[in-house]
Protein backbone atom coordinates (compact mmCIF):
# COMPACT_ATOMS: atom_id res chain seq x y z
CA UNK A 1 0.00 0.00 0.00
CA UNK A 2 1.10 3.36 -1.31
CA UNK A 3 2.24 5.96 1.48
CA UNK A 4 -0.64 8.09 2.83
CA UNK A 5 -3.44 5.45 1.42
CA UNK A 6 -6.41 4.98 3.79
CA UNK A 7 -7.67 1.48 4.97
CA UNK A 8 -10.81 0.18 3.45
CA UNK A 9 -12.69 0.60 7.07
CA UNK A 10 -11.05 3.96 7.61
CA UNK A 11 -13.01 5.58 4.95
CA UNK A 12 -15.87 7.99 6.16
CA UNK A 13 -19.06 7.24 4.63
CA UNK A 14 -20.71 11.03 4.00
CA UNK A 15 -22.80 11.96 6.86
CA UNK A 16 -26.76 11.72 6.75
CA UNK A 17 -28.41 14.50 6.84
CA UNK A 18 -29.51 16.19 10.24
CA UNK A 19 -33.45 15.94 9.79
CA UNK A 20 -35.24 18.64 11.66
CA UNK A 21 -36.91 17.50 15.30
CA UNK A 22 -40.34 19.12 16.66
CA UNK A 23 -41.56 18.03 19.84
CA UNK A 24 -45.41 19.15 19.89
CA UNK A 25 -47.10 20.16 22.81
CA UNK A 26 -50.79 20.23 21.58
CA UNK A 27 -53.53 18.31 23.73
CA UNK A 28 -53.49 15.57 20.71
CA UNK A 29 -49.54 14.27 21.94
CA UNK A 30 -50.31 13.62 25.99
CA UNK A 31 -50.71 10.62 27.18
CA UNK A 32 -54.22 9.43 27.68
CA UNK A 33 -54.66 8.15 31.76
CA UNK A 34 -57.29 5.79 30.42
CA UNK A 35 -55.45 3.60 28.28
CA UNK A 36 -52.17 3.15 29.61
CA UNK A 37 -52.66 -0.30 30.38
CA UNK A 38 -53.77 -0.83 26.73
CA UNK A 39 -51.61 -3.83 25.72
CA UNK A 40 -52.38 -5.49 28.45
CA UNK A 41 -56.37 -5.61 28.09
CA UNK A 42 -58.11 -8.33 26.37
CA UNK A 43 -59.18 -7.53 22.94
CA UNK A 44 -62.62 -6.92 24.09
CA UNK A 45 -61.23 -4.61 26.57
CA UNK A 46 -59.63 -2.75 23.99
CA UNK A 47 -62.36 -1.90 22.00
CA UNK A 48 -64.63 -0.83 25.02
CA UNK A 49 -61.66 1.94 25.60
CA UNK A 50 -61.53 2.89 22.35
CA UNK A 51 -65.64 3.06 22.18
CA UNK A 52 -65.48 5.03 25.29
CA UNK A 53 -62.90 7.41 24.20
CA UNK A 54 -65.19 7.98 21.16
CA UNK A 55 -68.27 9.03 22.68
CA UNK A 56 -66.31 12.50 23.84
CA UNK A 57 -66.43 13.27 20.00
CA UNK A 58 -69.41 14.25 19.36
CA UNK A 59 -69.89 16.39 22.57
CA UNK A 60 -66.60 17.57 21.51
CA UNK A 61 -67.73 19.15 18.28
CA UNK A 62 -70.76 20.47 19.50
CA UNK A 63 -68.96 22.83 21.61
CA UNK A 64 -68.15 24.48 18.46
CA UNK A 65 -71.57 24.70 16.08
CA UNK A 66 -71.17 28.37 16.01
CA UNK A 67 -67.58 28.32 14.54
CA UNK A 68 -69.06 25.74 12.23
CA UNK A 69 -72.06 28.05 11.74
CA UNK A 70 -69.73 30.93 10.54
CA UNK A 71 -67.33 29.01 8.47
CA UNK A 72 -70.85 27.64 6.58
CA UNK A 73 -71.79 31.48 5.87
CA UNK A 74 -68.62 32.09 4.19
CA UNK A 75 -68.51 29.21 2.29
CA UNK A 76 -72.12 30.01 0.57
CA UNK A 77 -71.31 33.62 0.04
CA UNK A 78 -67.99 32.38 -1.85
CA UNK A 79 -69.66 29.99 -3.75
CA UNK A 80 -72.57 32.17 -4.62
CA UNK A 81 -70.24 34.75 -6.07
CA UNK A 82 -68.50 32.34 -8.00
CA UNK A 83 -65.48 31.56 -5.96
CA UNK A 84 -64.38 28.54 -4.49
CA UNK A 85 -63.82 26.47 -1.45
CA UNK A 86 -60.34 24.95 -0.28
CA UNK A 87 -58.77 22.50 1.97
CA UNK A 88 -55.49 21.97 2.75
CA UNK A 89 -54.31 19.68 4.67
CA UNK A 90 -51.71 16.65 5.73
CA UNK A 91 -51.80 13.23 6.60
CA UNK A 92 -55.18 12.16 8.05
CA UNK A 93 -56.43 15.57 7.86
CA UNK A 94 -56.26 16.12 4.32
CA UNK A 95 -56.98 12.78 3.19
CA UNK A 96 -60.09 13.41 4.84
CA UNK A 97 -60.74 16.62 3.32
CA UNK A 98 -59.95 14.92 -0.06
CA UNK A 99 -63.20 12.38 1.23
CA UNK A 100 -65.74 14.99 1.71
CA UNK A 101 -64.39 17.29 -1.35
CA UNK A 102 -65.15 14.36 -3.60
CA UNK A 103 -68.34 13.05 -2.14
CA UNK A 104 -70.11 16.10 -3.06
CA UNK A 105 -70.62 15.83 -6.97
CA UNK A 106 -72.37 12.24 -6.38
CA UNK A 107 -74.40 13.21 -3.25
CA UNK A 108 -75.83 16.47 -4.24
CA UNK A 109 -74.74 17.37 -8.16
CA UNK A 110 -72.00 20.55 -6.88
CA UNK A 111 -69.80 22.00 -9.80
CA UNK A 112 -66.72 19.57 -9.96
CA UNK A 113 -64.76 22.92 -9.13
CA UNK A 114 -66.56 24.02 -5.93
CA UNK A 115 -64.61 22.16 -3.16
CA UNK A 116 -60.78 21.73 -3.87
CA UNK A 117 -58.98 19.39 -1.76
CA UNK A 118 -55.24 20.06 -1.71
CA UNK A 119 -53.25 17.21 -0.20
CA UNK A 120 -49.46 17.59 1.00
CA UNK A 121 -47.06 15.80 -1.20
CA UNK A 122 -49.87 15.14 -3.81
CA UNK A 123 -52.12 12.46 -5.19
CA UNK A 124 -49.56 9.51 -3.83
CA UNK A 125 -49.86 11.13 -0.23
CA UNK A 126 -53.28 9.54 -0.19
CA UNK A 127 -52.12 5.57 -0.75
CA UNK A 128 -48.50 6.25 1.77
CA UNK A 129 -46.81 9.04 3.53
CA UNK A 130 -44.95 11.11 2.09
CA UNK A 131 -41.71 12.01 4.03
CA UNK A 132 -41.47 15.20 4.83
CA UNK A 133 -44.33 16.95 2.85
CA UNK A 134 -46.52 18.30 6.12
CA UNK A 135 -43.14 20.33 7.02
CA UNK A 136 -43.34 22.03 3.68
CA UNK A 137 -44.51 25.40 4.34
CA UNK A 138 -43.36 27.17 1.23
CA UNK A 139 -44.79 24.44 -0.55
CA UNK A 140 -48.28 25.02 0.89
CA UNK A 141 -47.52 28.58 0.48
CA UNK A 142 -46.80 28.14 -3.37
CA UNK A 143 -50.12 25.69 -4.07
CA UNK A 144 -52.10 28.44 -2.52
CA UNK A 145 -50.92 31.15 -4.30
CA UNK A 146 -51.29 29.28 -7.74
CA UNK A 147 -54.68 28.35 -7.18
CA UNK A 148 -56.66 30.38 -4.77
CA UNK A 149 -58.13 33.69 -5.41
CA UNK A 150 -59.41 36.67 -3.78
CA UNK A 151 -63.27 36.05 -2.66
CA UNK A 152 -62.54 32.13 -1.96
CA UNK A 153 -62.72 30.41 1.01
CA UNK A 154 -59.59 28.25 2.69
CA UNK A 155 -60.35 25.78 5.13
CA UNK A 156 -56.81 24.74 7.07
CA UNK A 157 -56.62 20.84 8.18
CA UNK A 158 -54.76 19.86 10.89
CA UNK A 159 -54.99 17.64 14.10
CA UNK A 160 -52.12 19.53 15.75
CA UNK A 161 -53.03 23.41 14.68
CA UNK A 162 -49.26 23.77 13.66
CA UNK A 163 -48.82 22.01 10.89
CA UNK A 164 -46.13 23.74 8.06
CA UNK A 165 -47.78 23.01 4.99
CA UNK A 166 -51.26 24.27 6.29
CA UNK A 167 -50.13 26.96 7.79
CA UNK A 168 -48.31 28.44 4.96
CA UNK A 169 -51.02 27.62 2.29
CA UNK A 170 -53.51 30.01 5.11
CA UNK A 171 -51.02 32.46 5.33
CA UNK A 172 -50.33 32.79 1.63
CA UNK A 173 -54.38 33.05 0.95
CA UNK A 174 -54.63 35.50 3.24
CA UNK A 175 -52.46 37.42 0.97
CA UNK A 176 -54.30 36.60 -2.10
CA UNK A 177 -57.47 38.17 -0.60
CA UNK A 178 -59.07 34.87 0.33
CA UNK A 179 -61.31 34.12 4.09
CA UNK A 180 -59.51 31.54 6.16
CA UNK A 181 -60.07 28.70 8.64
CA UNK A 182 -58.58 26.55 11.01
CA UNK A 183 -59.50 23.55 11.90
CA UNK A 184 -57.93 21.44 14.56
CA UNK A 185 -57.96 19.26 17.45
CA UNK A 186 -56.15 21.87 19.74
CA UNK A 187 -58.15 24.63 20.76
CA UNK A 188 -54.71 26.39 22.40
CA UNK A 189 -53.16 26.55 18.96
CA UNK A 190 -51.09 29.91 18.23
CA UNK A 191 -52.50 30.14 14.64
CA UNK A 192 -56.27 30.32 16.54
CA UNK A 193 -55.39 34.33 15.68
CA UNK A 194 -54.02 34.61 12.05
CA UNK A 195 -57.87 33.27 10.63
CA UNK A 196 -61.26 34.63 9.93
CA UNK A 197 -62.76 31.41 12.25
CA UNK A 198 -60.81 29.12 14.14
CA UNK A 199 -62.15 25.56 14.99
CA UNK A 200 -60.75 24.12 18.01
CA UNK A 201 -62.40 20.88 18.79
CA UNK A 202 -61.48 19.43 22.19
CA UNK A 203 -60.83 15.93 22.04
CA UNK A 204 -57.69 15.30 24.19
CA UNK A 205 -55.17 12.89 24.07
CA UNK A 206 -55.76 9.67 21.72
CA UNK A 207 -56.35 6.13 23.36
CA UNK A 208 -53.07 5.56 21.26
CA UNK A 209 -50.97 8.57 22.12
CA UNK A 210 -50.75 10.98 19.12
CA UNK A 211 -52.37 8.80 16.92
CA UNK A 212 -54.61 11.31 15.16
CA UNK A 213 -56.54 9.32 12.71
CA UNK A 214 -58.04 8.16 16.15
CA UNK A 215 -60.56 11.36 17.79
CA UNK A 216 -58.45 13.82 16.30
CA UNK A 217 -59.39 12.42 12.88
CA UNK A 218 -63.51 11.63 13.67
CA UNK A 219 -63.84 15.18 15.06
CA UNK A 220 -62.76 16.63 11.55
CA UNK A 221 -64.62 13.86 9.69
CA UNK A 222 -67.74 14.83 11.46
CA UNK A 223 -66.96 18.53 11.12
CA UNK A 224 -66.48 18.42 7.72
CA UNK A 225 -70.04 16.38 6.83
CA UNK A 226 -72.12 18.55 8.92
CA UNK A 227 -70.04 21.58 7.38
CA UNK A 228 -70.55 20.90 3.87
CA UNK A 229 -73.79 19.20 4.21
CA UNK A 230 -75.06 22.44 5.67
CA UNK A 231 -73.60 24.32 2.98
CA UNK A 232 -75.65 22.14 0.31
CA UNK A 233 -78.69 22.46 2.35
CA UNK A 234 -78.38 26.34 1.96
CA UNK A 235 -77.71 26.36 -1.34
CA UNK A 236 -81.07 24.97 -1.79
CA UNK A 237 -79.60 21.29 -3.22
CA UNK A 238 -82.06 19.91 -0.44
CA UNK A 239 -85.74 20.02 -0.68
CA UNK A 240 -87.16 18.96 2.85
CA UNK A 241 -84.48 16.06 4.00
CA UNK A 242 -84.72 14.38 0.68
CA UNK A 243 -81.17 14.86 -1.76
CA UNK A 244 -82.70 16.50 -4.62
CA UNK A 245 -79.30 17.31 -6.59
CA UNK A 246 -78.07 13.39 -6.21
CA UNK A 247 -76.98 12.29 -9.74
CA UNK A 248 -78.25 8.76 -10.05
CA UNK A 249 -74.90 6.93 -11.47
CA UNK A 250 -76.38 2.88 -10.82
CA UNK A 251 -79.51 1.00 -10.08
CA UNK A 252 -79.77 1.56 -6.51
CA UNK A 253 -79.81 5.55 -7.00
CA UNK A 254 -82.27 5.75 -9.73
CA UNK A 255 -84.67 3.85 -7.29
CA UNK A 256 -84.05 6.26 -4.70
CA UNK A 257 -84.60 8.79 -7.69
CA UNK A 258 -88.34 7.15 -7.55
CA UNK A 259 -88.43 6.89 -3.69
CA UNK A 260 -87.42 10.83 -3.11
CA UNK A 261 -90.80 11.34 -5.15
CA UNK A 262 -93.04 9.20 -3.92
CA UNK A 263 -92.36 10.84 -0.74
CA UNK A 264 -91.85 14.50 -1.65
CA UNK A 265 -95.21 14.21 -3.56
CA UNK A 266 -97.36 11.48 -2.23
CA UNK A 267 -97.85 10.14 -5.72
CA UNK A 268 -97.42 6.89 -6.26
CA UNK A 269 -94.75 4.82 -7.78
CA UNK A 270 -96.18 4.78 -11.65
CA UNK A 271 -96.89 8.02 -11.24
CA UNK A 272 -93.38 9.53 -10.14
CA UNK A 273 -92.00 7.48 -12.82
CA UNK A 274 -94.09 9.24 -15.84
CA UNK A 275 -92.77 12.78 -13.88
CA UNK A 276 -89.33 11.85 -14.21
CA UNK A 277 -89.79 10.42 -17.40
CA UNK A 278 -91.21 13.08 -18.58
CA UNK A 279 -88.37 15.49 -17.49
CA UNK A 280 -85.95 13.21 -19.06
CA UNK A 281 -84.59 12.25 -16.16
CA UNK A 282 -83.93 15.54 -13.89
CA UNK A 283 -85.60 15.03 -10.60
CA UNK A 284 -86.35 18.85 -9.50
CA UNK A 285 -88.06 19.36 -12.71
CA UNK A 286 -90.53 16.42 -12.01
CA UNK A 287 -90.22 17.38 -8.40
CA UNK A 288 -92.01 20.53 -8.99
CA UNK A 289 -94.00 19.40 -11.67
CA UNK A 290 -95.83 17.09 -9.03
CA UNK A 291 -95.78 19.22 -6.57
CA UNK A 292 -97.46 22.52 -8.55
CA UNK A 293 -99.24 20.51 -10.49
CA UNK A 294 -97.32 22.76 -13.96
CA UNK A 295 -96.51 20.50 -16.93
CA UNK A 296 -93.25 19.68 -17.08
CA UNK A 297 -91.77 22.93 -19.84
CA UNK A 298 -93.45 25.64 -17.24
CA UNK A 299 -91.85 23.28 -14.10
CA UNK A 300 -88.31 23.79 -15.77
CA UNK A 301 -89.09 27.29 -16.89
CA UNK A 302 -90.14 28.52 -12.86
CA UNK A 303 -86.18 26.66 -11.91
CA UNK A 304 -84.55 28.68 -14.31
CA UNK A 305 -85.63 31.93 -12.91
CA UNK A 306 -85.20 31.09 -9.48
CA UNK A 307 -81.59 29.69 -9.66
CA UNK A 308 -82.68 26.35 -9.51
CA UNK A 309 -84.44 26.56 -6.55
CA UNK A 310 -87.16 24.18 -5.52
CA UNK A 311 -88.70 26.37 -3.23
CA UNK A 312 -88.29 29.21 -5.55
CA UNK A 313 -89.74 27.91 -8.33
CA UNK A 314 -92.79 26.15 -6.10
CA UNK A 315 -93.01 29.73 -5.00
CA UNK A 316 -93.11 31.13 -8.31
CA UNK A 317 -95.78 28.85 -10.27
CA UNK A 318 -97.88 29.26 -6.95
CA UNK A 319 -98.45 33.17 -7.80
Amino acid sequence: MTAGAVEPDEVSSPAAPVRPVVRVGAPTERRNPLSVDLDLMSTRDVLAAINEADRRVPAAVAEVLDEIAATVDLAVAALRGGHRVHYFGAGTSGRLGVLDAVELAPTFNSPRDWFCAHLAGGPDAIWRAVEDAEDDDRGGAAEAAECVRAGDLVVGLAASGRTPYVLGALAASRAKGASTVLLCANPEAEAAGSVDVFIGVDTGPEVVTGSTRMKAGTAQKLALNAFSTAVMVRLGRVYSNLMIDMVATNAKLRGRMISILVEATGCSEEVSRRALSEADGDLKTALVSLVSGAEVPAARAALARSADQVRGALALLAS
